[in-house]
Formats: structure tokens, sequence, C-alpha cells
């Protein structure tokens, strides 16, 4: 029992806010010299050379610096502008703006944090000033904002990938539908809440528009036509196969620094503070994969793993049973830790079980990742949560945005329900 054990001590420990690559390998090393000693730690070097040398991984810098040089070029606020002349005249136009931005963020992007900041900023006010129910417009932000865990090219993605050892173009692939349909129950549902709620979400004044006939349709064009070139010289080149994932990150990198060079934005200080960002959130992905490899070691060594599939395999309904409550355990974990964490140490002791029941590896993926992005919006520790509460004006309390948030979980969890009981439909073999 002591993996157990020393499962639900890192749990505890990530509960205090204690730095998650110091728990995993505090938690790993007291564990580790209780159970064998030291001398169970000597190949670790091993393992933190094949970390730094995985060729996999390498994409996950590139994406990020790709996000943080579009988060400065005002692409979104370029985007928002455009998106709301086209769709502002019905109602809940303003809605399904942000949430079409939201997609389009997350396949250029892929930040969370800037894409929900900038609606947050740009949106909001907008939403607020011709009277948008509160709950309807944060829930929008929030949920739109978090379309970057599912929508490639997705750093959760690039990790499960390399975690499960699916080929991680064809994660990107395979999720590009349930991204889609995911995007349009979100669309579906603001449209349905504003026919039966027209006062909480009416359509812009004549006077918000700058011209009529196609004027909004070329303004649209000429905002959205550099990222989707963007996006497709990326997803592109991996579905065609013309480059690997790795080297389509390093396109994407490439790719933001024209657009930033198109829009005005381009400079020494945007690319110094664009790649500070990227070796610090990197040195935090790579710091908790560390610690995290010293846990799954210690926790295999100790017998955690063969505690777990007994467990698996006892439960009812074979592999029925074991997928959802291994989806209920990941969702309940959301709750209270980070995406990050979930991939690196729960995901490594499922998926050798749903191997072993003949389970679709990149369909267990894909339902892992579409779990996780709830995780962006669940209280009390979502993140899409608190970046919205930062920028949010006085008038919009906490309480709005966590009911606002709660019709998009269920949505959610629908799609990824839809995904489980349909395989079919998004093209897996269960």
């Amino acid at each position: 029992m002591i993996g157990i054990i020393m499962f639900g001590v890192a749990l505890l420990l990530l509960l205090t806010g204690f730095p998650v690559a110091f728990v995993f390998a505090g938690v790993a090393l007291i564990f580790g010299v209780f159970a064998e000693g030291f001398e169970l730690f000597a190949f670790m070097p091993y393992r933190i050379m094949s970390i730094m040398e995985n060729s996999i991984m390498m994409a996950v810098p590139m994406f990020i610096f790709m996000g943080n040089v579009l988060q400065k070029t005002k692409l979104a606020e370029q985007l928002l502008e455009a998106m709301g002349q086209l769709f502002g005249r019905i109602r809940g136009g303003v809605a399904v703006s942000t949430i079409l931005v939201g997609c389009l963020l997350a396949a250029s992007t892929g930040v969370v944090g800037a894409s929900v900041v900038a609606m947050g900023v740009i949106s909001l006010p907008v939403m607020l000033k011709y009277n948008y129910d509160k709950k309807l417009a944060t829930g929008v932000i929030c949920a739109s904002g978090t379309l970057g865990q599912i929508i490639p090219p997705s750093i959760i993605l690039i990790i499960l990938g390399d975690v499960m050892g699916v080929p991680v173009g064809d994660l990107f692939r395979s999720a590009v539908l349930p991204g889609a349909v995911l995007v349009g129950a979100f669309i579906l549902y603001v449209l349905i809440y504003a026919f039966f709620k027209p006062e909480s979400a009416p359509a812009l004044p004549e006077s918000e528009f700058a011209g009529h006939g196609m004027k909004p349709c070329w303004t649209a064009f000429k905002a959205i036509a550099p990222p989707l070139a963007l996006i497709f010289s990326v997803l592109g080149s991996i579905f065609y196969g013309i480059a690997t994932p790795t080297e389509s990150s390093a396109i994407g990198g490439g790719g933001a620094i024209l657009l930033a060079i198109l829009y005005r934005q381009c400079s020494w200080k945007v690319l110094w503070e664009s790649s500070i960002e990227t070796v610090k959130v990197t040195a935090m992905v790579f710091a908790i994969f560390i610690g995290a490899t010293a846990f799954s070691m210690v926790f295999s060594y100790t017998g955690g793993e063969e505690i777990i599939e007994e467990i698996m395999f006892s439960l009812p309904g074979d592999k029925w049973g074991f997928l959802i409550i291994s989806m209920l355990v990941i969702l309940v974990l959301g709750f209270f830790i980070d995406f990050v964490e979930i991939s690196f140490i729960v995901v490594p002791m499922l998926y050798p079980i749903a191997e072993m029941m003949g389970i679709d590896l990149t369909w267990f993926a894909i339902l892992i990742a579409m779990n996780l992005q709830t995780s962006f919006l669940t209280p009390p520790f979502g993140f899409s949560l608190f970046y919205l509460k930062g920028v949010a004006p006085p008038e919009v309390k906490t309480m709005d945005i966590y009911k606002g948030v709660i019709p998009f979980i269920l949505l959610q969890l629908l799609v990824l329900a839809s995904i489980v009981v349909f395989p079919g439909f998004y093209g897996f073999d269960s």
C-alpha cells in the first residue's frame, strides 16, 4: 500500500500550493528511500537525459513561443472587431463572435490564459454595455478560451502523445472533429438562449456597424486570412505528411514572427518577452515532467500500478466500466489539480490498462484531452475563472462567473459522452 499512500500524500501537498515539480520529486525521494534506499535512484540521471533528448517534446517550446508572439500582435482585437461586424446583427451575435474567435485563437495560439484575458478585456465590456446577461457573457468567454486544449496544435495533445506513445499527428487529426462539434454545441446553446431570452442577448444597434453588404465580410476576411494561413501551414504540413509535429512547430514559430511583422507589432522587445515567457513555461513543464518521472518510478516499484490494475480489472462492465471510472477520476481531479500533473501522473497509470483491454489509445487520449479541458472551468481552481475575474469590471461577481460556466461544463461533458457512445462518428475504433 506504500504506492497508494504516496499518491494520497502527493495530492494533499498539491492542495497546499507548493510547487508541483518539487512535490512529486520530494514525495518520490522520501518514499523511495524508505522503500529501497538511495540505490533506487541510480538510473534517474539517464531518465532525465532521455527526457531532455525527447524529440516529440521539443514541439512544446516552439508552440508556446508561437502563442506568445501572436498574443502580442493584437490578433484577438482584430478578430473580435471583424467578427462583431459580421455577426452583431443577430441575437447573441457578440457571443457567437467570441466563440468563433476563441476557436481561431485556439488553433493559432493555444494559450488559454491569453485568450481569456484578451476576450475579457475586449468582448466582455461590449456585451455588458448592451445588457447581455452577465452569466452568459462570462461563461462564453471562459469556455471559448479553453478551446485551445482540444483544438490542435494543443500542448496537452503533444504531452499525451508522448506519455501514451501515440503519434502526435494522429492526435491532432483526430481532435479536429471533436473540437468542431464542441464549438458547434457552444454556438447552438447561445442561439437557443438568445431565442428564448432575447433581452439577455440582444443584437447590436445599427450605429455599431461600419457598413452594409459585403463590406463586413471583406473586413472579416482580411482579419481572418492571416491566422488561417498560419493554421493551415502548421496543421496542413502535419496532416499531409510534409512535416512532423516537431518540424511544424518551427514553422509555426516562424509564421508567428511573419504575422507580427505583417501587423507591425514585431520588435526586439516583443521577441525578447516572448522568448522569456516561453522559457518560463517550458521550464515549468519539464520540471514537472522530471518530478513526475521520479514519482512514477517509485510508484511502480512499490507496487502501486499492480493495485490500480487489480481495481480497474475488477470493475463491472469490463472496458466500459473502466472508461466511466477513469473519466470520473480525471474529472474530479481536474477540480483541484492542473492538467499537466494529471497527464504525467494519472495517465501513465491508466493507459496501460486501456491497452490491455484493447481500447484504441488514440480514442482514449482524445477522451482524456476533452475531459482535461473541463478542468479549466471547474471551481474552485479553474484557471479560466481566475483569468477572467482578474480583468472583469467590478459589477461582475465571482459567483456570476461560476454560474456562467456551468452550462458550458455540461456541454463539454455531453460532447465527451457522445465521443464515448458514438466513437464511429468521430472516426475511432472502440
